[in-house]
């Protein structure tokens, strides 16, 4: 794929950014060769390299042409390796690019490597390593030692290390300055190394460059090894990869998203941080992976998600550290930000939220898992039955919703992530596998519930479930009450084209009313209006939207941000975003379950 690397102002656009990981980091490499973003040494540390949102002066760890070129990028099949070739009036290079891995996985240390290979000709690189001040916290400081010069930075140590064609030229405080010229068959390996309130560990070049054909090797075995097929079985492929880039292996926990402020509109203040573990994300991932047969990956965040609840003494929060420590409260950065678009922030305020909707995702999650073959152990059990109760007796409160807003409200989504929290709690109940002695209670609030949204939630006016009680505004998420088995099956099939009508831009559709002078649409709710007319029986009508949202995504190697401007095109928000990515996973089943009318798996799948 073909990419510009022509910085607007500083920026580049999101869209010519790819992302590499190691199971506990994701860095993101510009198509000009300048890795802008990286946290060290996990998604939510804070930046080692924060030019993303500091465009002038922030870290970064460029190998860009000094002179004016064209670069063809890709990932190299089935992985998350990434090769960029960048062409100049005198030759042509490969540059490829890898966070590594060891024999046996995540390595103790964080390793960033970049083979620089000359093609033809010859291209001069211009090479330079700056570290970050950890978001404005902290100032870098080289020290020399035995075996060459070390960064220091906020309990990070680094060492840049480099073969005998890179020529350095300045060394600071803040990192090295240095040049390269490639010519046919040469062949040159920089890699950074870098631990935190840890020994550095600084292995040959010629073991850090075997390693990134050894990532590579690991990349394709999983991807290879995951149950896909059918029409839409690369970009369900990709999606998979995407989202393994998300978990995060010490723990089993799944990142919102790997990055911070990227704005939801340029020069706008929607710019949160969302490098941790949402609950609701986390479910929706779960089943993602179980979809495409990644059953370890799965099951590791759902023991994760349940022994993170226990540790917080049973109570359900809306995000977690990746850790399983509570989200750091909010705070504002003074950085620049992502095109001037400001505030930055750190932490996220929605940690304090009421969001009831998501009693549903764990105890759907958890019956997926027991649909799936597999056994709950007994703690797990008595947790899940404890959360019914709650659910019971919290429904009628009002809440932030699923998009969580300021206003409380009666929210219709939460009402129904309710009223499916009490379904699946019946159906582990009569399948043994949770206490069933409240189960009758169980089921009258789940009726009560149902009745209650049909009374107070449906609007004749709009022949639609609306966002909250008593409104007429609408809500996309509703949507997803079509995976859910709500029962109202006639009305979500009026919600769903009342949503289309108002909130939809072509195949794009905005969260909900009232959004388009805000934010961009919604990437992952283009992809529910897919299983809204998979699920329902269109799916003459879902194939259709699914093969629009694939081509108005098709912007970056098939990674995708949070939201899309509907006029522009331009990738908006954070990014890779795991609801985005889950969500094309899940309306590529959806049309496979519903063609198929076996299972939710993708053989047999052509639509």
């Amino acid at each position: 794929m073909s990419a510009a690397g022509v910085r607007t102002s500083g920026t580049l656009p999101l869209a010519q950014y790819a992302a590499l990981g190691d199971g506990r980091s994701v860095a993101f490499v510009g198509a000009d060769g300048s890795i802008d973003w990286w946290c060290v040494p996990g998604l939510d540390s804070p930046p080692f390299f924060d030019r993303l949102l500091d465009a002038e002066s922030g870290g970064r760890f460029s190998v860009t042409p000094a002179d004016a070129f064209t670069v063809e990028r890709r990932y190299r099949d089935d992985s998350n390796v990434l090769e960029q070739i960048f062409t100049t009036s005198s030759g042509r290079a490969r540059v490829t690019d890898s966070l590594n891995s060891g024999i046996s996985g995540r390595l103790p240390w964080s390793e960033l490597a970049r083979r620089v290979e000359g093609l033809e000709g010859t291209v001069d690189f211009r090479i330079v390593a700056i570290v970050g001040r950890r978001l404005d916290e902290s100032t870098p400081w080289r020290e020399p030692s035995p075996h060459g010069d070390v960064l220091h930075v906020d309990g990070i140590v680094a060492a840049l290390r480099s073969t005998a064609g890179v020529v350095r030229l300045e060394e600071h405080d803040d990192g090295v300055v240095a040049r390269l010229r490639t010519h046919a068959g040469s062949r040159d390996t920089i890699a950074l190394m870098a631990t935190h309130d840890e020994p550095l560990i600084l292995c040959s070049l010629e073991t850090i460059d075997a390693r990134i054909d050894r990532s590579d090797q690991a990349w394709r075995e999983w991807a290879n090894d995951l149950a896909i097929a059918g029409p839409y079985a690369s970009a369900v492929r990709r999606s998979a990869l995407a989202l393994k880039l998300l978990l995060y292996s010490p723990s089993g926990a799944i990142a919102a998203a790997a990055t911070s402020s990227l704005p939801e509109r340029l020069g706008g203040e929607k710019n949160y941080d969302y490098r941790f573990a949402w609950t609701r994300d986390v479910a929706y991932t779960i089943k993602a992976f179980l979809h495409v047969g990644a059953t370890e990956e799965a099951s590791a965040a759902f023991a994760w998600l349940v022994a993170t609840i226990r540790r917080h003494d049973g109570r359900l929060e809306t995000m977690y550290r990746l850790d399983g420590d509570l989200a750091p409260e909010e705070r504002t950065v003074d950085l620049p930000g992502y095109a001037r678009s400001t505030p930055v922030r750190e932490g996220n305020r929605a940690r304090d939220q009421l969001q009831l909707g998501i009693f549903g995702d764990v105890l759907e999650t958890a019956k997926l898992l027991v649909d799936e073959g597999h056994v709950l152990d007994l703690t797990t059990r008595a947790m899940l039955a404890t959360l019914a109760d709650r659910c019971s007796d919290m429904w009628r409160k009002p809440d932030a919703g699923i998009w969580e807003l300021e206003r409380y409200e009666q929210y219709t989504m939460s009402k129904m992530g309710c009223w499916t929290a009490l379904d699946r709690a019946v159906d582990l109940a009569r399948l043994g596998q949770i206490d069933a002695s409240h189960v009758m209670r169980w089921e009258r609030e789940r009726d009560r519930i149902r009745d209650w949204i049909d009374e107070h939630c449906w609007s004749e006016a709009k022949q639609s479930y609306t966002l909250y009680a008593g409104s007429e505004r609408l809500d996309a998420a509703i949507l997803l009450a079509t995976r859910f088995g709500f029962e109202r099956a006639d009305r979500l099939a009026l919600t769903r084209d009342a949503v289309r009508r108002e909130l939809g831009r072509g195949p794009l559709v905005y969260r909900y009313s009232d959004m388009d002078d805000e934010e961009g649409t919604f990437v992952a709710c283009g992809f529910w209006m897919v299983e809204a007319f998979a699920l329902l029986g269109d799916v003459a009508a879902a194939t259709t939207q699914m093969v629009a949202m694939l081509a108005a995504c098709d912007a970056n190697l098939g990674l995708m941000s949070e939201q899309i401007d509907a006029e522009t095109g331009e990738m908006l928000g954070n990014m890779p975003q795991a609801l985005s990515h889950l969500a094309l996973v899940h309306a590529a089943a959806a049309i496979s379950e519903a063609t198929a009318k076996t299972s939710p798996r993708f053989a047999n799948s052509a639509p």
